[in-house]
C-alpha cells in the first residue's frame, strides 16, 4: 500500500456540513462517491468510532473525497480528530490507509479509526452513522 493517498473516507461527523470541519472538508475537496470498508461502527457519544473487522458482512459505510491538498487538509483534520504527536497518547483516533470498496473497485483511502476498546459502546449494526 502506498505511503500517501489523495483519498479520504469519512463515516461520521465529517459528513455533516454543519460541523465546521465537515464544511472545511467539503470546501477543500471533491466528493468522489460512496464506499465501505470491512469493519464495525460504534456510537462513542457525540460521534461514531469505527474499527476494522474480519467478520464477514460487517461494513462501515461512508463517503470518499479527493482532497485538493492532502498534506494541509490532513493536518487540519488530524487536529480535529486528536491524532498526532502533539495530542495526548494514546490518541483516541488513528489515521490509517485502508482498502475501501467503491462499486467494483478498491481505493486506498485515509480513514480515522477508533483506537480504544469498544466493548462498552453500542454497535451501530447498519454500519451507517446517520441511520442509527
Amino acid at each position: 500500500m502506498e505511503d500517501t493517498s489523495k483519498y479520504l473516507f469519512v463515516y461520521g461527523t465529517l459528513l455533516d456540513e454543519g460541523n465546521k470541519f465537515g464544511a472545511y472538508l467539503k470546501n477543500n475537496s471533491t466528493y468522489y462517491g460512496e464506499g465501505k470498508f470491512q469493519g464495525e461502527l460504534y456510537h462513542i457519544g457525540d460521534y461514531p468510532g469505527a474499527i476494522t473487522s474480519t467478520e464477514p458482512n460487517t461494513w462501515v459505510y461512508g463517503s470518499i473525497f479527493v482532497m485538493n491538498d492532502p498534506r494541509t487538509i490532513l493536518k487540519v483534520l488530524d487536529d480535529y480528530e486528536g491524532f498526532g504527536e502533539e495530542h495526548s497518547h494514546p490518541n483516541e483516533f488513528i489515521r490509517v490507509l485502508l482498502p475501501v470498496e467503491i462499486g467494483g473497485d478498491t481505493l486506498n483511502c485515509w480513514v480515522y479509526l477508533y483506537n480504544f476498546p469498544v466493548a462498552n459502546f453500542r454497535n451501530i449494526k447498519s454500519g451507517k452513522y446517520f441511520e442509527r
